[in-house]
């Protein structure tokens, strides 16, 4: 049996508010970025670079110290994360609601994880990626970032499919902060 549209919906439209909403995830990711940027009067920039054959761009930066460093790299991240989990506390039946606009904007939080993460495994794609920008300034293996970046977007997108799962809840909350907290490896790292 196919379930007929509600009459606020509109197949045309909720493409385009669900397309809306990633666009305004990217565009949040990349703030992330340049707010610390100016933070740090880092000096950003836009630099074209390639996946492959796909051109695309990176906002760069000036040399910074490794802890500003992994702030920059890591602050695309958070603000996904910190949407995703937004998203999900105070809307844990989002599965269920007609919203396509912010459907599409933890879509975005979610896949764009699992793709970095995934690049981030293979050591792939431009030298320009966040999470090589990550491991190298706390000095780990950037497939224990691209872990780090993955393991939060399939415990929300599991938390999407079962809104009651209190384990996936705090162990995302928990992955989220312990990427945050990588932080003070580079503090610690640094008085050595």
């Amino acid at each position: 049996m196919e379930a007929q549209a509600q009459p606020n919906e509109h197949p045309v439209v909720d493409t385009g508010k669900f397309l809306a909403g990633a666009g305004t995830a990217f565009l949040v990711h990349e703030s992330g970025h340049l707010l610390f940027d100016v933070v740090f009067d880092a000096q950003p920039y836009i630099k074209s670079v390639h996946f492959g054959a796909i051109p695309f761009f990176a906002v760069a930066h000036q040399p910074i110290s490794p802890r500003r460093e992994f702030v920059v790299s890591s602050a695309g991240f958070w603000t996904q994360e910190a949407m995703a989990e937004w998203v999900l506390t105070t809307r844990s039946n989002i599965r269920n609601e007609h919203a396509p606009f912010v459907k599409g904007a933890l879509a975005f939080d979610v896949l764009t994880s699992v793709g970095y993460g995934t690049v981030a495994m293979f050591k792939a794609g431009p030298e320009e990626r966040d999470t090589r920008g990550m491991a190298d300034s706390v000095g780990v293996d950037e497939r224990f970032v691209g872990a780090m970046v993955i393991a939060p977007a399939l415990l929300d997108a599991y938390r999407y499919f079962n809104p009651g799962s209190r384990w996936a809840t705090w162990t995302s909350r928990l992955v989220k902060l312990g990427s945050a907290a990588l932080v003070l490896k580079q503090t610690s790292s640094s008085h050595q």
